[in-house]
């Protein structure tokens, strides 16, 4: 049986044409029920006949991710624990943004660049997740929203569990369909895919123009990033920051740069002076993100004076740098607190 949301829009324009022999306006049809009314049961595409939807249901089913556990942080942060088919667990958090929320997103199980700060990175590397698991975690989030008569989702962040761009062909084809207006509808403005920075891949996202990076940087060195990140540290800092000046952007668009603050290890005002060294201040800004100290891992958080501190220095080279808030720590949903367990 076709899972339908597996299905591209070009996939699905195809099992119309090829497996149902039926017209192309049927895959509209189709696709408007899926990802814009987001129905669980081909029964319920009552704009089809009811001979149609039993050919239908004789060869497909809609199967989303299932929901395992929820957890609502203090700040309205929420996450979700969910199940995939096979059994593989994977997490996915909505964020409060004023009138609306965002939406964090896993792509892998687990993953493999195992930077030292981030829980995700101790579980290792499992398998990459499917077109319609990462788009099934956004039915998920928008159903969850509606059914609590909350605030729309309105933004995606490629920023959970895994390396987006190591499923870069999968994560195409997720941002590719996205902005679909009888679909999901979401502009490729408001998609966010966050990475350590693979040159040749950042390449072809770049080409596309389907979506602006955020890099997990982390240091301003690449003696410190080998050290606390070392796997993403095989790509210079160098090759990184040229391939990035040559990553094509519109008027008014900079890449944003991660930097995530460990106590004593990269929070100093010579590390801001580096970092500001590095980054072209018409070309990025810099989001400051303060470490949530986590059991077993084996930094601390740093001090809020000198998290400030640093934003000052940052502002004093000119630099556009923000102190972004931390959201949902207190249900592991933060920078770096992923983990897929039992919660």
């Amino acid at each position: 049986m076709q899972n339908l949301i597996e299905l591209t829009k070009n996939d699905l324009e195809a099992f119309v044409a090829e497996d149902l022999k039926e017209p192309r306006f049927r895959t509209e049809q189709i696709w408007q029920w899926l990802w814009q009314k987001r129905v669980r049961t081909i029964d319920d595409m009552t704009n089809l006949s009811k001979p149609l939807r039993e050919k239908v249901a004789a060869m497909a089913t809609i199967a989303w991710p299932e929901i395992a556990k929820v957890a609502t942080s203090k700040d309205g942060t929420i996450k979700f624990l969910l199940r995939m088919g096979d059994g593989a667990l994977i997490e996915t958090v909505l964020i409060p943004m004023n009138d609306r929320y965002s939406q964090c997103l896993s792509t892998q199980v687990g993953c493999a660049m195992a930077c030292t700060f981030c829980n995700t990175g101790k579980l290792g590397f499992e398998r990459n997740l499917t077109y319609g698991e990462i788009m099934g975690q956004i039915l998920v989030g928008r159903q969850y929203l509606e059914d609590q008569g909350m605030n729309p989702l309105k933004n995606l962040v490629f920023m959970g569990m895994g390396e987006p761009l190591l499923n870069l062909d999968t994560l195409i084809k997720v941002l590719t369909d996205l902005p679909c207006e009888r679909g999901l509808s979401l502009s490729w403005r408001r998609s966010m895919v966050s990475t350590v920075g693979f040159p040749d891949k950042l390449k072809i996202l770049g080409d596309l123009e389907i979506a602006l990076p955020a890099i997990s940087l982390h240091a301003p060195t690449q003696e410190l990033r080998a050290k606390i990140m070392p796997k993403a540290a095989k790509v210079h800092l160098n090759d990184l920051m040229a391939s990035l000046k040559a990553y094509p952007m519109r008027q008014r668009e900079r890449i944003t740069f991660e930097y995530l603050l460990l106590k004593d290890v990269n929070d100093s005002m010579e590390h801001a002076d580096q970092l500001a060294r590095l980054i072209d201040r018409r070309k990025g800004k810099i989001n400051l993100i303060a470490y949530n100290a986590t059991e077993g891992m084996p930094y601390d958080a740093p001090d809020r004076g000198k998290v400030e501190a640093f934003e000052k220095r940052l502002w004093d080279h000119g630099m556009t740098a923000f102190i972004r808030r931390s959201m949902g720590s207190d249900i592991k949903a933060a920078c770096g607190q992923l983990k897929a367990d039992n919660m």
